[in-house]
């Protein structure tokens, strides 16, 4: 507890996000995707903005290729991804989601479109775009306007 007889701020942020995201796998679960990883979400919504390789996917995520190409290998197994050849590059091959991971990207949409509305009729309509605010202003305008987490956001 803050000083203040308070919650700590940043504990209230980390305890929504947990929330959050067990409502989301709870929902998507609902619809058949049971079986989504801690990284899945981050990689549905990379692919659903645009085709990358798997070097590509790793500095997105900022991890090794060893471990996108990991991640990658698990979705695949999963139904959620498929490689094709780039069609500019014959040696490369470009990360597409598969038909499966369009639905389970377009469950997670709709979740969370439901989820702020559902927020704003509890809250109304100032106290989320406040809330939205002060996220958006946490985030910093370096993450907000760079262009990988940008393609993320809609």
């Amino acid at each position: 507890m803050a000083t203040n007889g308070k919650p700590d701020f940043g504990i209230l942020l980390l305890l929504a996000d947990q929330e959050f995201v067990r409502e989301l796998r709870a929902a998507t679960a609902e619809q058949g995707f049971d079986d989504q990883g801690r990284s899945d979400g981050f990689v549905l919504r990379t692919l659903g903005a645009a085709p990358t390789t798997i070097s590509g996917l790793a500095e997105r995520l900022e991890i090794s290729k060893q471990g996108a190409g990991q991640i990658v290998e698990d979705m695949e197994r999963r139904g959620y991804v498929e490689r094709r050849p780039d069609p500019t590059d014959g040696r490369a091959r470009l990360l597409h989601l598969s038909s499966r991971g369009e639905a389970a990207l377009a469950a997670a949409r709709k979740f969370h479109q439901s989820y702020e509305r559902r927020l704003r009729r509890e809250h109304g309509d100032e106290a989320i775009d406040a809330v939205r605010a002060v996220l958006t202003a946490m985030a910093g305008e370096s993450q907000t306007t760079d262009p990988h987490f940008r393609a993320l956001m809609f």
